[in-house]
């Protein structure tokens, strides 16, 4: 995999404008695993003194969906890429630095060799599970993704 944090962040101050002015950025990459990390500030905050959830869906999502990216430009063929459901489980109070990570890149492989192969879309679930600063869960993200050949 060619992507790298530094790649993935610039991309995300001109195509994700908003996950870059909250705060999120991509730590490390690799073919089976992406760390993405916001920090809990006045911008993203909701009235209760923590994260907004919607922020820390867009690190959870950046997380899965980089590796994604990076196993599509792999890929000889043009291929689309889309969220097309999410569930999300809060169980602490985020404050500080939250760290989501994605260890999921091996589902992509077969999806994307699957649609290839039949012309037909292909979807397969993501996770990506958010930790303060102290380790502790705070949020779990699941992302059903989709790829098919344009």
């Amino acid at each position: 995999m060619k992507l790298t944090p530094s790649e993935l962040n610039k991309f995300s101050m001109f195509k994700l404008p908003s996950a870059w002015l909250c705060g999120v950025r991509v730590m490390a990459i690799n073919d089976e695993s992406c760390t993405t990390s916001v920090k809990h500030r006045w911008i993203n905050q909701n009235p209760f003194n923590s994260m907004f959830w919607a922020v820390q869906g867009m690190a959870a999502e950046l997380s899965t969906g980089a590796i994604v990216i990076g196993k599509i430009r792999e890929q000889n063929h043009k291929i689309s890429m889309l969220v097309a459901n999410n569930k999300a489980n809060f169980s602490k109070k985020a404050t500080g630095r939250i760290t989501f990570e994605c260890n999921d890149g091996h589902l992509i492989d077969e999806a994307i060799k699957n649609t290839i192969e039949t012309g037909e879309g292909q979807t397969f679930w993501m996770q990506s599970i958010g930790r303060d600063e102290a380790g502790d869960v705070v949020s779990t993200f699941d992302f059903e993704w989709t790829v098919k050949v344009k």
